[in-house]
C-alpha cells in the first residue's frame, strides 16, 4: 500500500507549479487508500466562452488523475461571478456578461469536461446557488474579512493602482467571493493555474475565518505554452488547439508543436504514466526512437480521448495521405471569384491570410502555393480558371475565377 500511495504522490505532483499544504494532500490521498474516505477537490471556471482549448484541460487531467485516488471533483461554473469578470492579469475593467450568455457557455462547458473527468465523481455547481442567498448583510459581512491594502498587494490591482487606472469595487469583490466558493463547497483542495494564486489562497483564509473546520490545500498548474512554444495557449492569439476542433485540425496542430515542446505536453496532457514518459524519453535521447514517431503517439491520444479513437486513427491516415503523397486534403472549401484577381486578395477571400500584408509575406517566404507550385510573383492576377491555393502543410482552398 506504501507503494501506492508514493506513485500516487507522485503522480499528483506531476507537472505541478506549486502545491500549497501537501502534508495535507498527502493525508487525504491515505485515507482513501486506507480507509476509502474520499475528498473534494474544486476547480472554478469562468463560462466566459463557450468552448475549452487543451490549456484548460491540464487542470482538468490533473483533477481526473486525483479521482482515481478518491477525490470528488466539484467542478464549479461560476455563473455568477462571470457577471463580475475575473481581474486577473487585466488592465483593465472587465466588461459583464449577460446570464444567458453565461447560461449557454456553461452548458457547452458540461458537454466537455466529461471528456477527461468521471461523471461519477464529479459534481457540476453553480455559484449563483449559494452567493444569491448572501444577501447585502452576508455581502457586507464578506468584505470585513480582508483589507483594501491586502486587497491591493495582488500585482494586477497593484499596476493599476499605481498607474492610475480604475478598479471597481466589483473586481475586489471577485476574490473575496470566489474564496467563499471554498467555504460554501467546504473543499479539501482547490486547483488552479499560477495566475490564480492570489484568489486560491483566500478559500484558505475564508475558511479559517468562518470556521468550516478545515483549510483547503492548494494545487497549482503551470499556464500550458500554446503551439508557438512562446506564450501561454489562447484563442485570441490562434495558437491553440480547442476541445472541439475537428479531429483532422487536432491531429495536425499536436504534430506542429516543437520536438522539446512535446515533451511539456506528454507531461501535462498524456495519460501515459512518469515511467513510460521517461522510457519514450530516453529512446529519442539514444535514437532508437524517431521524434515525430512519439510525437503522433501524443497526437492519436490526445485526438482519441476527445473524438474516440477511430476517429484519431482516421485523423492520422488522412494526415499521412496530405503530407507524406503530397496529396490534398479530401474536405476543401471552394470559393468562386470574379477574374482578374490579384493572388494576394484571393489568399484573404479564401480564408487562408487574415490580410493581404500576411500573404504576401507567405508568398515572400515560400509558404503560399498555387496548384501545389511555390508563388515567385505577389502581383499575379488570377484569369478565369480553376485553382488551388494553399499556405503551409495544413490550410488549401479550391478556387474557381469567372
Amino acid at each position: 500500500m506504501e507503494e501506492q500511495i508514493k506513485k500516487a504522490l507522485e503522480e499528483i505532483r506531476r507537472g505541478s507549479a506549486e502545491i500549497i499544504d501537501n502534508e495535507r494532500v498527502e493525508a487525504l490521498v491515505r485515507a482513501f487508500f486506507e480507509r476509502g474516505e474520499n475528498f473534494y477537490v474544486k476547480a472554478g471556471f469562468d463560462p466566459t466562452a463557450p468552448d475549452l482549448h487543451l490549456g484548460h484541460t491540464v487542470l482538468l487531467q490533473k483533477m481526473a488523475k486525483l479521482q482515481q485516488y478518491g477525490a470528488i471533483v466539484q467542478f464549479l461554473i461560476g455563473d455568477f461571478t462571470a457577471q463580475i469578470g475575473d481581474p486577473t492579469g487585466k488592465n483593465e475593467t472587465r466588461k459583464k456578461l449577460d446570464k444567458e450568455t453565461v447560461l449557454q457557455n456553461a452548458k457547452s462547458y458540461e458537454e466537455q469536461v466529461f471528456k477527461v473527468l468521471d461523471p461519477k465523481k464529479t459534481q457540476i455547481l453553480f455559484n449563483s446557488a449559494w452567493i444569491s442567498e448572501l444577501g447585502t448583510a452576508g455581502l457586507v459581512e464578506l468584505t470585513t474579512t480582508f483589507s483594501v491594502a491586502r486587497m491591493l498587494e495582488r500585482e494586477d490591482f497593484e499596476k493599476r493602482y499605481r498607474s492610475q487606472m480604475p478598479i471597481s469595487i466589483s473586481e475586489f469583490l471577485y476574490p473575496l467571493l470566489q474564496g467563499y466558493d471554498s467555504v460554501a463547497l467546504k473543499s479539501d483542495i482547490e486547483m488552479g493555474g499560477t495566475d490564480q494564486k492570489f484568489n486560491l489562497l483566500m478559500g484558505r483564509q475564508l475558511q479559517r475565518v468562518y470556521g468550516v473546520g478545515k483549510e483547503q490545500a492548494v494545487i497549482m498548474m503551470p499556464l500550458l505554452e500554446g503551439l508557438d512554444g512562446v506564450n501561454k495557449m489562447s484563442k485570441s492569439l490562434g495558437n491553440y488547439i480547442g476541445v472541439t476542433d475537428e479531429p483532422n485540425s487536432m491531429f495536425a496542430k499536436t504534430l506542429s508543436i516543437s520536438d522539446e515542446l512535446m515533451w511539456r505536453y506528454y507531461e501535462l496532457l498524456s495519460a501515459k504514466n512518469l515511467n513510460d514518459i521517461a522510457v519514450l524519453k530516453e529512446g529519442v535521447k539514444n535514437g532508437s526512437l524517431h521524434p515525430k514517431l512519439v510525437k503522433e503517439d501524443l497526437a492519436l491520444e490526445i485526438t482519441a480521448r476527445f473524438h474516440g479513437i477511430d476517429a484519431a486513427k482516421e485523423a492520422k491516415e488522412e494526415f499521412d495521405r496530405v503530407h507524406k503523397q503530397n496529396a490534398l486534403p479530401s474536405d476543401i472549401k471552394e470559393f468562386s471569384l470574379k477574374a482578374p484577381v490579384w493572388i494576394a486578395k484571393a489568399f484573404v477571400d479564401c480564408e487562408l491570410s487574415p490580410s493581404t500584408s500576411q500573404a504576401r509575406r507567405d508568398i515572400a517566404s515560400g509558404a503560399a502555393k498555387l496548384n501545389q507550385d511555390k508563388i515567385s510573383d505577389e502581383q499575379l492576377q488570377l484569369a478565369s480558371g480553376e485553382y488551388v491555393l494553399g499556405v503551409g502543410r495544413r490550410k488549401f482552398a479550391k478556387l474557381k475565377v469567372i
